[in-house]
């Protein structure tokens, strides 16, 4: 509440330096003569705006002094009418091409014309981020964009976020797009780098520090020839964000004050439904083993309970009850109360109640925008969340402060610049990546509450042992971490304080040339904190893990800008200049163990300490040159070069020229007959061709030099300093990854702009892929960094815009989606059949290589997730390998052994293809006077994914699909060996609990994939302008209400109904791994309220 007072008084301060207002009204029509519903109406440079009723009329409060109003709506040309003496301002809205000459930003944050740019450019506006329950830029982009793959690794607060566009282009580098915000690279990686997170912390990506109710607009730049002016950091797409303060374009602007405050909450996206009829125990007996095949529990029925387990330990008696399993425990002189006692034998609702909270997200934003003085104005804007999460202990809370300004000296001299800060705080418990239920995998609090068997009181019983605090359990071993001792023995800590900003200089040294420099600046210190108590199974004697990290991005450019026309014909503009980029890294890390004193949890309360401390820095010089020619307007060709010289390799290999080359040919104004035509309005062909590379991280050229301080120390007490080389064998031939890229699309608006089509298809080949090389050991290194694979990715990316109903009384607007890629590893290196991507060698991903058509001993089960063409057998990039089942070639059916259990294959092969066939989205809008509905489906088909969580807990009988008759034998489908050895059809009976635990359960991974094809609601929201009629008499400009919903309904229809699972989660952390489940924890939903005030 403090808060939220501090926001009204700072709102209402800045009210009474506000100038008179007038109000100005009038009509907007079409060319018909028929009244436009939802036109927006904005005094030019503020947010100060209505939109028109019912009857195409509108009512606006000015500033007075304000001097244009702008005019937008969809499917018109926007238009900007000055403001006269007169109060009254009628506009005809007209339906022409020229809406489609929009400006966007392009590379490096220069603004063109979109029709002149000959590759595909996407843009976000802010009312698509801002107001959202996600507090993640990342994830709100999900589906807005095609050809834009966003996957989370949990729905945690905080929890990290893969942003993968067109493919995966490097097997061991990174992925990720590059981040710039307001022109400055933008360090967007997670605190794990790649891949697995420590121990069981999670992975924060550190674009998550950006407040999405601050940004103005994103603009992201997917192919090579968009992203060629940022070089080598441009490989995979660009994603250009500009903040409200680095989008103060009019330095005249008047004062402006908004003020949003939103109240969501936020839930597990789904809870698993249990079985309710059995409990713990093992073939329908009941007993401490970590699974849920035992006794029924109706006992009084008429079912036969097999007998007594354990020596009696585990006796049911008539009335249902057994002995309390903590009686028989290792532990159990601890608990001399419950020695003895009996306890019903019944099913409890664990899993909901540990997952059934509901926590709370507030954020709070306020955005001041004034002109100081005369060519002076300045922006500031403050933003608070507070992300509670929907499990205890997981919390994430932050702080934005930005502040933007743009001066114009009376010597023509422009300068401006943004100064932004983030001090961010997360809390999460464990949420390791781990294969079993065996702590010392790693902690992981989602399995085992997942696993815990219903019968076990997760609430009810004593958690933690009275004596020494350590975690106690059910199993008589105390071999399992209890999941509520976890909870509060257990945190991962995160504190990061950052700053970023720019300050740019723009002068005209003439009519025709204008230089600029800008200098930006991205750093902050991250601090992670990974500490357990000791008393778990997990580390018996507890553990701290501290690190802290300190990341800086300096990053300065330089250009001169020529723009001239030799006559109506032929416009000429040149852009050169240079770019230094320095990111240096430092970080230093302490691990401590064997815990002192219980709760105590600083480094000198542990006993074993071990340190670490690196450097890393990387420099990067780039010179770069585009030329633009164009033609009559409707011709354009687009050439760009870019070379980079880096340090990471060595002198002979470091200098890479990137060149681009693109052409935009506008039909609609070319050819006479397309230009009044009442079917085309737009009609746009591009064609581009662009290249980067891909460079090693640092030091991978050279042997690396370790130090050891206290190796050994002498009888006399003297450290004996050591050295030792790295495993690594230095690569002084490493040469740069190399990609190129071809695309070609079509732009296309008809029937009066109702009607749009945005088209891309391109093809993108990576070579000199680097990838680790085993040595002989007897070389005295284990590995070396080589260049040698290939890869390529082919895709389609469609947006189909329509307005189906536009009138006086509404507007629908609809927009769909489509993007479909295609990945093939083209080669690995001579001698070596694949290379692991990430996750386990016996379960991950991987690059395989093609596999010749005529090799002997083909593994026909594995080509058929690969594609055959010319002769050889390419498999997808990332294709999942793990544990087969043993299979006839002819029929493909498992094989049954003596004991009616599937055999193992003795040969790991390929059981899944993680990749998706396609994904689809469809986002809706519908206009009604003041109210707007909104809603996004999205689509994903395809893409397998291995899931423990709906494997295990079928295999484990808890799901609520076995909660069957289990008394009944079950003959699983396959065939088995007759006495002459032939295979027939088996018929060999086996229980229920063999049937699932070891068939179907945890003991093969072909049988833990899953088609991850989904449905889901991913966006809904129902927003209410206040009509300016009702606000005539307030201080208020603006005021809107927000209802709004995200991901609250999904559909994953090939995964057991009862598991509620959503297969929108990356357990192996953000990097190049995919298509894993490994319970790391749900994805959530969120649902609230906005209210949003201008001044």
């Amino acid at each position: 509440m403090k808060k939220l007072s501090l926001v009204l008084v700072l709102a209402l301060f800045s009210i009474s330096s506000m100038l008179a207002q007038r109000t100005v009204s009038g009509t907007v029509t079409d060319d018909s003569g028929e009244p436009l519903i939802g036109v927006s109406i904005l005094v030019k440079n503020t947010s100060t705006g209505t939109v028109t009723d019912i009857d195409g009329t509108y009512s606006l409060r000015v500033p007075d002094g304000a001097e244009v109003l702008v005019f937008s709506y969809t499917g018109f040309g926007t238009q900007e009418i000055p403001l006269g003496a007169s109060n009254v301002v009628d506009v005809t809205m007209r339906e022409a091409a020229e809406q489609l000459s929009e400006v966007v930003v392009t590379g490096l944050g220069i603004r063109k014309e979109k029709k002149a740019l000959g590759y595909a450019v996407t843009t976000i506006g802010s009312k698509d981020v801002q107001l959202k329950p996600e507090a993640d830029v990342g994830r709100i982009l999900r589906g807005k964009v095609p050809g834009v793959d966003i996957t989370s690794t949990s729905g945690l607060a905080g929890t990290g976020t893969n942003v993968i566009i067109r493919g995966y282009s490097s097997i061991t580098g990174d992925n990720q797009p590059l981040f710039v915000v307001d022109g400055v690279p933008f360090n967007a990686d997670t605190n794990a780098d790649r891949g697995f997170a420590s121990g069981g912390a999670t992975a924060s990506s550190r674009f998550l520090d950006l407040d999405p109710n601050n940004i103005a607009e994103i603009s992201i730049l997917k192919g090579l020839s968009a992203t060629v002016l940022y070089g080598e950091a441009g490989r995979n797409g660009v994603v250009l964000v500009t903040t409200k303060g680095g989008n103060i374009g009019d330095l005249d602007k008047k004062m402006e004050v908004q003020v949003s405050q939103s109240l969501f909450g936020t839930q597990v996206g789904g809870i698993p439904e249990t079985q309710r009829n059995y409990g713990n125990g093992w073939q329908n007996d009941a007993s401490n083993a970590f699974s849920n095949w035992g006794a029924p529990f109706d006992v009084q029925g008429s079912r036969q309970i097999n007998g007594i387990t354990n020596g009696g330990r585990y006796e049911l008696d008539a009335n249902g009850t057994i002995i309390h399993p903590y009686s028989f425990t290792n532990f159990a002189d601890d608990f001399p109360e419950l020695k003895g006692t009996r306890i019903p034998w019944e099913w409890h609702n664990n899993q909901e109640r540990f997952l059934g909270n509901t926590g709370l997200v507030n954020q709070t934003s306020l955005s001041i925008t004034n002109k100081l003085s005369e060519g002076t104005a300045v922006s500031f804007n403050y933003g608070f969340l507070n992300d509670e999460g929907f499990v205890p202990n997981n919390n994430l809370q932050r702080h934005n402060f930005g502040l933007g300004f743009n001066t114009k000296l009376s010597n023509g001299l422009k300068v401006g610049g943004t100064f932004n800060f983030t001090n961010s705080e997360r809390n999460s418990p464990p949420a390791a990546p781990i294969y079993s239920s065996n702590p010392i995998d790693g902690a992981s609090l989602f399995s085992n509450v997942m696993y815990t068997p219903v019968s076990h009181d997760l609430y009810g019983w004593p958690y933690k042992n009275p004596k020494d605090n350590s975690s106690v359990y059910y199993r008589s071993d105390n071999r399992m971490q209890n999941p509520r001792w976890t909870l509060e023995n257990i945190v991962d800590n995160e504190k990061v304080k950052r700053f970023f900003g720019n300050v740019n200089f723009n002068y005209n040294l003439t009519d025709k040339i204008k230089a600029t420099y800008r200098f930006g600046l991205d750093t902050y210190t991250q601090r992670t904190r990974y500490s357990i108590n000791k008393g778990g199974p997990q580390i018996v004697g507890g553990g701290l893990f501290t690190r802290e990290r300190l990341n800086t991005i300096t990053d300065q450019t330089a250009t001169l800008t020529y723009n001239t026309s030799f006559n109506e014909d032929w416009s000429l503009d040149l852009i050169g200049g240079t770019n230094l980029r320095r990111e240096q890294r430092d970080e230093t890390g302490v691990y401590s163990t064997q815990q002192f004193v219980y709760g105590l949890l600083t480094h000198d309360n542990f006993t074993d300490h071990s340190s670490f401390s690196f450097t890393r820095v990387e420099n990067t010089i780039g010179a770069f040159a585009t030329a633009t020619v164009g033609f009559r307007s409707f011709l354009y060709f687009n050439l760009q070069a870019r070379n980079d010289w880096t340090s990471t390799l060595e002198k002979e290999n470091r200098s890479v020229l990137y060149p681009s080359a693109s052409v935009s040919f506008i039909a609609t104004d070319a050819i006479p007959a397309l230009q009044n035509s009442n079917t085309f309005n737009y009609l746009k062909l591009r064609l581009g061709y662009g290249t980067s590379a891909g460079y090693p991280v640092p030091y991978q050229t050279r042997n690396v030099l370790g130090t050891f301080t206290n190796q050994f120390v002498t009888p006399g007490g003297t450290t004996i300093n050591t050295n030792t080389v790295s495993n690594r064998f230095g690569n002084p031939d490493l040469k740069p990854e190399t990609h190129q890229e071809f695309e070609i699309g079509l732009e296309s608006r008809m029937f009066s702009s109702r009607f749009g089509i945005d088209l891309s298809l391109y093809n993108k080949e990576s070579s000199d892929l680097i990838i680790d090389l085993e040595l002989d050991p007897s070389t005295g290194f284990t590995n070396s960094t080589v260049n040698s694979a290939q890869l390529r990715n082919r895709g389609v990316e469609l947006q189909v815009n329509l307005i189906p109903i536009k009138s006086k009384n509404f507007l629908w607007d609809f927009t769909t989606n489509f993007t479909k890629n295609d990945s093939r590893v083209l080669a690995i290196a001579e001698g070596i059949d694949k290379v692991l991507i990430d996750g386990f060698s016996f379960l991950g991903n991987f690059a395989i290589a093609p596999v010749d058509a005529n090799a002997e001993d083909l593994d026909e089960r594995s080509l058929e997730f690969a594609t055959l063409d010319g002769g050889k057998y390419y498999f997808p990039y990332g294709a999942i390998e793990g544990a087969r089942v043993l299979r006839d070639p002819e029929t493909g059916l498992p094989i049954v052994g003596a004991n009616g259990i599937y055999q193992a294959d003795p040969d790991q092969g390929v059981i899944a293809d993680p990749n998706p066939d396609f994904t689809m989205n469809f986002i809706n809008s519908f206009s009604f006077k003041g109210l707007t509905f909104r809603f996004q489906f999205d689509w994903q088909q395809g893409g397998d994914i291995w899931g423990s969580t709906a494997s295990t807990l079928t295999g484990r009988g808890i799901a609520g699909e076995t909660g069957f008759d289990r008394f009944v034998p079950v003959i699983v489908t396959g065939l088995k060996e007759d006495a002459d050895g032939n295979l027939v059809p088996n018929d060999i009976q086996v229980t229920a609990n063999d049937a699932y635990w070891r068939n179907t359960g945890v003991w093969y991974d072909e049988n833990r994939i899953f088609d991850a094809t989904t449905v889901r609601l991913r966006e809904i929201s129902l927003t209410y302008d206040f009509p300016k009629s009702l606000l005539e008499n307030t201080p208020f400009g603006a005021v809107s209400l927000v209802a709004s919903g995200q991901n609250l309904w999904y559909e994953a229809v090939n995964f057991p109904k009862s598991i509620n699972f959503d297969p929108e989660v990356l357990s192996l952390g953000v990097g190049n791994g995919r298509g894993f489940d490994f319970v790391t924890g749900p994805t959530s939903r969120k649902f609230g309220g906005t209210l949003m005030i201008t001044f």
